[in-house]
């Protein structure tokens, strides 16, 4: 493989992901509602200074629900491709899938709570006071 061949194919893989990426965020509703809370939890987090590492694991749980999302919907496609039809597996299959998207939801609901919860307390408390 030429230097040449192997960029031309990264390029081309970049662009197959975020073809991906396009088509989760036009055809799943789920995903523009995690994308507006990111941004609202971005915001809080601007606001309340966080250090680094607070940074680090909030980027990272938000990017676990995005994931959890993407892996989701393929699962969804794959399955409709495989089983046009109605099908317990096919259901079993699309289930699992919106299971795990649910779980990383609800662990980066605790995350966020434990991390934003005390200083955003802190300085609502101030700002009320």
């Amino acid at each position: 493989m030429t230097f040449k061949s192997f960029i031309t194919s990264r390029i081309a893989a970049f662009g197959h992901a975020f073809r991906g990426w396009h088509y989760v965020m036009r055809t799943q509703q789920n995903a523009w509602i995690h994308a507006t809370i990111s941004i609202i939890v971005f915001a809080v987090c601007f606001w309340l200074r966080l250090s680094p590492r607070d940074w680090a694991v909030i980027i990272l749980t938000i990017t676990m629900v995005f994931a959890a999302e993407f892996v989701n919907t393929a699962i969804e496609a794959v399955v409709d491709l495989a089983s046009p039809t109605k099908h317990p597996l096919a259901k079993v299959g699309k289930d699992v899938g919106a299971a795990a998207v649910l779980v990383a939801a609800l662990a980066a609901i605790l995350i966020g709570l434990l991390i934003l919860g005390p200083p955003l307390w802190a300085k609502l408390l101030t700002i009320f006071r």
